[in-house]
């Protein structure tokens, strides 16, 4: 039996890339996973990190050595890393999976010589350049781990085109673009109500994505826009979360629910009309970031509302989805909004239904298979 280590240190049971990630694994071997929460459904072991030890070097120490550029001390060092580290190291796998570039040094301490898998789910130079202290002390650390062990990854993986590009030329390394398609859903568009255009978001609740756009737009509109926000708190204990009802002053127009599962999502979001998301270019990620959600739009057999961000803009334009925005300001949004009428909304709707397939985890799944096909014989070969 094939054992493979899938690590990512993040509550993995939220983590839609990393769930459909661990399904294909799954067909391939014994799968052991690493993050944060429960164990996700069919693996065969689970190595909890507990919720108190951060994925980063930010104890005295390790910040410390970030400022000195002591980068190889602090590879291993972080509490939630030295964690993982410490109950597994010993154990022999046959492959490893790094999501993300914080755990790659974690993934070839515990390689042990079998391939490793790095996923990159964004840019990592610049995942939160937005605050001042990732950005002195973080983001060359994320720079050192990238040059260090990209190249010597036997695949790298990322989420788009741009990022692509952007790894290829910093580091050398061309990824697989595996995007953050959401799986097949057998849905039908759901008829737009007479007099109500029903706009939906789901995602985290995240500073940065600038989600109070969504509620100042909807505020700015007539009575005929309702907007769901389906939020999962972020890791600033629900603050901004707490912003943003208070922004919406109570408009009776604007609901927060409860998250719901990634496997669920398609299902709920049916009920509404449009997908919105309106992220300002702030850096990099947000710039070229093409999210799980405009494919779980796809799925729920929604028109889409997006800004004219990069890589979503092209799959929307391609694929006649829906609205594009001049701009991120809440004027722009308002404009692109104030033209949808209810047949434009449905010929969306059939828009994304016609493409829900070509733009479902289909495609994901073949690629990832073909990957671990060729490493699972790779390594079989040299044992």
């Amino acid at each position: 039996m094939t054992r493979i280590l899938c690590i990512s240190l993040s509550p993995i049971n939220r983590d839609a890339r990393v769930l459909r990630q661990i399904e294909v694994l799954r067909e391939y071997g014994e799968v052991t996973t690493v993050g944060y929460g429960e164990a996700p459904p069919g693996v065969a072991e689970h190595i909890r990190v507990p919720d108190d030890r951060p994925s980063l070097p930010q104890t005295p120490l390790g910040v410390a050595r970030l400022a000195l550029r002591r980068f190889r001390a602090v590879e291993i060092a972080a509490p939630g890393v030295a964690y993982a580290h410490e109950r597994l190291r010993g154990r022999d796998f046959d492959l490893v999976v790094a999501n993300d570039a914080r755990v790659l040094g974690l993934a070839f301490a515990l390689a042990g010589g079998a391939p490793v898998w790095a996923d990159m789910h964004e840019w990592a130079p610049e995942e939160r350049t937005h605050v001042l202290s990732w950005r002195l002390l973080v983001a060359p650390f994320m720079v050192h781990l990238c040059r260090t062990y990209l190249p010597r990854a036997a695949v790298v993986t990322t989420v788009g085109g741009e990022i692509a590009e952007l790894y290829f030329r910093r580091f050398g390394v061309l990824p697989a673009v595996m995007r953050n398609a959401a799986p097949y859903s057998t849905l039908d568009p759901v008829p737009v109500q007479p007099g109500r255009v029903r706009l939906v978001h789901s995602g985290g609740a995240v500073f940065g994505r600038s989600l109070e756009t969504m509620i100042d737009a909807v505020r700015a509109l007539d009575d005929r826009f309702t907007l769901d926000l389906y939020l999962v708190p972020a890791a600033d204990g629900g603050r901004y979360l707490a912003q943003l009802k208070e922004r919406a002053g109570g408009d009776p127009r604007i609901v927060f629910h409860d998250p719901v599962p990634p496997a669920d999502l398609p299902a709920t979001l049916n009920a509404y009309d449009v997908g919105v998301f309106w992220i300002p270019p702030v850096h990099t990620n947000a710039r070229l970031t093409l999210p799980n959600k405009l494919f779980d739009f796809v799925q729920a057999r929604l028109a889409v509302a997006i800004g004219p961000t990069i890589e979503m803009q092209r799959v929307v334009t391609e694929y006649d989805l829906g609205v594009v925005s001049d701009d991120f300001s809440v004027d722009a949004c308002v404009r692109s909004l104030s033209m949808l009428t209810p047949e434009r909304i449905m010929a969306y709707k059939a828009n994304a239904h016609a493409a829900a397939l070509e733009l479902s985890f289909e495609r994901e799944r073949a690629l990832a298979r073909d990957l671990l096909a060729e490493l699972v014989t790779r390594r079989s070969e040299t044992q």
